[in-house]
């Protein structure tokens, strides 16, 4: 059987729907979220086909960015607010050798001295003896198959307690649009972070150009929880395609905490997908808060290679400075 490798698509020859037809395609792959990354993390956006002799039996999705001088391949990279990327391959295509093809394409056709890769249907065992670093990615799922009324029996009392309290206080869920819905949901963030004496780990912009971005294409859903008295109360950002919807983020005032909007956002944004066909929702990881509504608990690892040595080292730092404030801001979550 002939090796696997990657050869560069020109931007204006990516067949784009012939790319979102595979199976394992994620929404963290398509044109509209790397047009996202471009405008946020002034990444450059790289597709891939995954050859085998002159058989394409394959894609690879990332991004190129600069950091500290540094030319990195990610998919995705610590930052970007994105999940899971990698490949998309054919029925029997072996990941282990896509990902080793990966290897010579980051660093001598792209010149990148770092390469970053998660990949949902990568596992350690497939990446052993390659030279990649691995670390664990905690994440909650929740399977979305059952009927509406297990998934809510599977939900802890007091999380349940919550969602009929706030639908008996009046709290309204509603579908939301625009930039305005950025810079509302921003604000509640800041309050959110605010509890722990912190900003937030990304600004207004991005969620404005994650709006423009994806609101088109139908794979976000923008949530809003609105009090008795008409004003928002809360927010949530869902992106969702094929089988997968993910929770982008959340965010309320603390003030109105006490009316349950976050729950019933969450349970709003379970039946919505569910009603669509998904069957997943990828809560992300940290946050015990996130155990109330009943999801499986899984580890996703998260590989990395440098091509000179003590790259490592400065990659991890940096990671562990940027995450933090995520770790705090789950336990705000948390704490509320």
């Amino acid at each position: 059987m002939n090796e696997l490798s990657l050869r560069r698509i020109d931007s204006s020859n990516v067949d784009w729907a012939r790319m979102d037809a595979f199976a394992d395609r994620v929404v963290f792959q398509t044109r509209e979220w790397l047009r996202f990354l471009a405008q946020t993390q002034a990444a450059e956006p790289v597709v891939a086909e995954v050859l085998q002799g002159p058989e394409r039996v394959g894609y690879f999705t990332g991004a190129v960015v600069r950091r500290y001088g540094v030319r990195i391949l990610g998919s995705p990279f610590p930052g970007w607010t994105t999940g899971g990327m990698g490949f998309n391959l054919g029925d029997g295509v072996s990941r282990r050798a896509a990902a080793e093809a990966l290897i010579p394409f980051a660093f001598r056709q792209l010149r990148c001295l770092h390469l970053e890769l998660r990949d949902r249907l990568l596992s350690d065992a497939d990446l052993s003896g390659l030279g990649f670093a691995s670390s664990p990615t905690a994440l909650f799922e929740l399977d979305l198959s059952p009927p509406e009324a297990e998934i809510f029996g599977a939900m802890n009392s007091s999380c349940r307690r919550a969602i009929r309290k706030s639908e008996k206080e009046g709290v309204r869920i509603e579908k939301a649009s625009g930039d305005l819905f950025a810079d509302e949901y921003h604000a509640q963030l800041v309050d959110v972070f605010t509890k722990q004496g912190i900003k937030p780990t990304y600004g207004v912009q991005r969620v404005r150009e994650l709006i423009r971005a994806m609101e088109p294409t139908g794979h976000l859903l923008l949530l809003r929880a609105v009090a008795p008295g008409g004003d928002s109360i809360a927010t949530g950002i869902f992106p969702a395609m094929n089988r997968t919807a993910y929770f982008w983020g959340g965010a309320s005032w603390r003030v109105h905490q006490g009316l349950r909007p976050n729950e019933a956002i969450f349970w709003h944004a379970i039946r919505f997908w569910k009603q669509r066909g998904i069957a997943v929702l990828d809560m992300g990881g940290g946050g015990d808060y996130k155990r109330k509504y009943g999801p499986r608990e899984l580890t996703i690892p998260h590989f990395r290679r440098s091509r000179v040595p003590g790259l490592m080292a400065l990659r991890d730092l940096a990671a562990y400075v940027a995450n933090r404030s995520l770790r705090a801001a789950e336990r705000s979550r948390r704490d509320s």
